[in-house]
């Protein structure tokens, strides 16, 4: 999938300017208010109204459709009704959520229970068991990894090259942590104020960075703290 041309504005005032490709797994990584997360929600028209996008891409399947898109957000415990049984949350193919269960070594009878009963990790599961239920072309993931200890997002990212290998999927990852972005991605761009100041293969990146600002991002302690200027 090739992103020719994504651009975001508040009036006349550009927030966003990039293009990509993915060609299997891409992160963008920088600072907060980068525009990371901006441009997860423009791919997927979840722009605030203030705001407006020119998207211009090439694919094999139309993007903005929810039989070939999926979205993991930052934090799973606000992405599902706290009131509601997992079971009844569930939108697509609720007959495939058992061998996704079983896959993402999760106990089926958790169906039954509220989001509130389950754990952190075990609740990322059950949004990325969501998120496979469609098949999607292309999984976008906003920091999922964020609210976990570090354990725990060892493990996610262990189970997301897992499913990736398993469903052939694209994935692109948003994320301030250019550690778990070098583990899981083959490619990353790095932003800064809405534009792309460093882009390649993460080996490369995290081995050989040429701006200034990609080096103080990987010389910051990324994996406990935000780098923020």
């Amino acid at each position: 999938m090739i992103c020719r041309s994504l651009v975001v504005q508040e009036g006349i005032r550009e927030i966003v300017n990039i293009s990509f490709k993915i060609d299997t797994s891409l992160a963008l990584v920088g600072e907060s208010g980068s525009g990371k997360s901006l441009t997860l929600k423009a791919l997927l028209g979840l722009l605030p109204s203030n705001l407006d996008s020119s998207i211009g891409i090439e694919s094999s399947f139309n993007l903005i459709r929810g039989d070939t898109i999926s979205f993991v957000p930052q934090n799973a415990f606000t992405a599902l009704s706290p009131l509601t049984k997992i079971k009844n949350q569930w939108v697509h193919n609720i007959d495939f959520a058992k061998d996704l269960f079983e896959l993402l070594g999760l106990d089926y009878d958790l169906i039954d229970r509220f989001p509130s009963q389950l754990s952190g990790g075990q609740l990322q599961r059950v949004i990325l068991a969501m998120a496979l239920s469609v098949r999607p072309k292309v999984i976008l993931l906003d920091e999922p990894t964020t609210a976990l200890d570090p354990n725990l997002r060892v493990e996610i990212v262990e189970m997301l090259l897992k499913l990736q290998k398993e469903f052939g999927f694209l994935m692109l990852f948003v994320t301030h942590d250019i550690n778990i972005a070098k583990k899981l991605c083959k490619d990353i761009i790095v932003l800064k104020d809405g534009s792309i100041v460093e882009s390649g293969s993460a080996e490369d990146i995290i081995n050989n960075p040429k701006d200034g600002y990609t080096k103080k991002l990987i010389e910051s302690n990324f994996a406990n703290r935000e780098f923020r200027r």
